[in-house]
């Protein structure tokens, strides 16, 4: 499954924001647009690392379809991020 939305949610001392919906779907309108220019790069990086195209091509899409799950959280004392993938 490939992830849908991401939450951002940034907590300042001086303020809090509220969290961020951001759809990633929408995201995949431009990827079918430039997808003759993502295969070539994708076969440039299959001829500069001797791998197989298609292995390539499934490395990356299992990579995309393993980001569902994420939880990255970022704390110094002055802020907090807070990052999750749905």
């Amino acid at each position: 499954m490939t992830p849908n939305f991401a939450v951002l949610g940034i907590d300042t001392p001086g303020f809090h924001w509220p969290k961020l919906w951001l759809p990633i779907f929408l995201l995949w309108i431009p990827v079918i647009l430039l997808a003759p220019i993502i295969f070539l790069a994708f076969a440039a990086l299959a001829i500069v690392s001797r791998t197989n195209l298609w292995r390539v091509i499934a490395i990356f899409w299992s990579i995309l379809c393993s980001l569902p799950g994420t939880h990255v959280h970022v704390s110094t004392q002055d802020a907090r991020v807070l990052v999750r993938i749905l």
